[in-house]
């Protein structure tokens, strides 16, 4: 059974292995001493998988992700699950008009397009009145902990994010452009930003054979949010050729065996923009709106073809009114709202493949 404890340095959440008296921080690589193992607080009241069972963090409490009521953990929930965060910003001046929308959506898509069980999403909103599931960055940490959790063989894991999306200066070297990308919880003026070398640490790195991960990213410099490996640049023609990131360094950025793809709202250089141009009815994001009408339009037999016309729903509605620009950096530079910035949808992944060969399913 794995247990939770902060890194003395960061303070990152490190899972300690079973009789572990230390553990050395993925991130900063400071070792944290652990005088009694026993002691240390389990992983959170997530719903429990097939293979390992959590207790919830003190104080007790319901477990935040199920209808059941407090007591024993909720039944397994099969190979399928997903952590679903809507980040609207309300009442500050970052606030977004269709995350929150674009979370439902993609629930929605999960459940009756590709049979997720409603037990198996975590869905993390502002709208939510259990603190458990607002998305916070404690939240946030401990959902994308709890999605990889016990996976095997077979499951499918799905993170959406819909929110803002940042950059900060990268002094380690992995990074080509020099600048580590960032998710922004809705604490993130307090408690800071999530970065991407978090995120590789957190799901990409100890996925295992067999175990297969999409996440969908609908924010401002997203390109490459989960550092994977290679990058699909492809033209305004469906050529593509696969840039490799892989750091100089030698860090490894791949999976322990398991598959990840991404789509990004952008490039990592480029603004996503939450728009009313494209539904017409409510706002959403663009990308997550191109994502989901793609497939409905019978247009995800392969990740080329879910690309090229996510690509080509974005540049059909660049010049329609409506859209604001959801780059977080350009609003605190501007303390106000933007629009008409191109985007287009980036495919990155573990390992490069043929991208019109390959079957697209969640």
């Amino acid at each position: 059974m794995l247990m939770l404890v902060n890194c003395s340095n960061c303070p990152t959440p490190l899972q300690l292995p079973p009789g572990a008296r230390s553990i050395r921080c993925v991130l900063c690589h400071a070792v944290t001493l652990v005088a009694d193992p026993c002691s240390v607080p389990l992983l959170p009241p997530y719903p429990a998988s097939t293979s390992q069972q959590y207790q919830p963090l003190p104080p007790p409490a319901p477990s935040p992700y199920s209808h059941a009521p407090s007591g024993p953990s909720p039944s397994p929930y099969g190979p399928k699950r997903a952590v679903i965060c809507g980040v609207s910003y309300k009442y500050s001046r970052h606030e977004l008009k269709g995350c929150i929308n674009d979370a439902k959506c993609m629930k929605y898509l999960l459940i009756n397009r590709f049979q997720f069980p409603e037990s198996s999403i975590v869905m993390l909103t502002e709208e939510e009145t259990d603190t458990y599931k607002r998305p916070t960055k404690y939240n946030m940490r401990l959902a994308l902990y709890w999605l990889v959790q016990g996976c095997q063989p077979g499951d499918s894991l799905v993170f959406h994010y819909s929110g803002h999306g940042s950059q900060q200066r990268n002094y380690t070297g992995d990074e080509v452009d020099g600048y580590d990308e960032t998710l922004c919880p809705s604490d993130f003026e307090t408690q800071g930003m999530i970065v991407d070398d978090e995120i590789n640490a957190t799901i990409v790195r100890p996925l295992p054979h067999g175990v297969k991960l999409h996440a969908i990213i609908d924010a401002c410099h997203s390109g490459t949010i989960l550092d994977l490996p290679f990058l699909c640049r492809m033209d305004g023609h469906g050529r593509y050729v696969w840039d490799d990131h892989r750091p100089q360094s030698g860090i490894l950025k791949g999976t322990s065996g398991g598959e990840v793809i991404s789509f990004s709202g952008c490039a990592d250089d480029q603004t996503s923009v939450d728009t009313s141009a494209l539904s017409r009815v409510t706002s959403t994001g663009a990308m997550t709106y191109s994502f989901i009408q793609a497939i409905e339009r019978g247009h995800g037999a392969t990740y080329g073809s879910m690309l090229t016309t996510m690509r080509s729903t974005i540049r059909n509605a660049d010049n329609a009114l409506g859209s604001i620009v959801t780059s977080l950096l350009t609003m605190l530079g501007t303390g106000g709202i933007l629009g008409g910035l191109r985007q287009e949808p980036q495919l990155t992944a573990n390992e490069q493949f043929d991208v019109y060969q390959k079957p697209f399913s969640l």
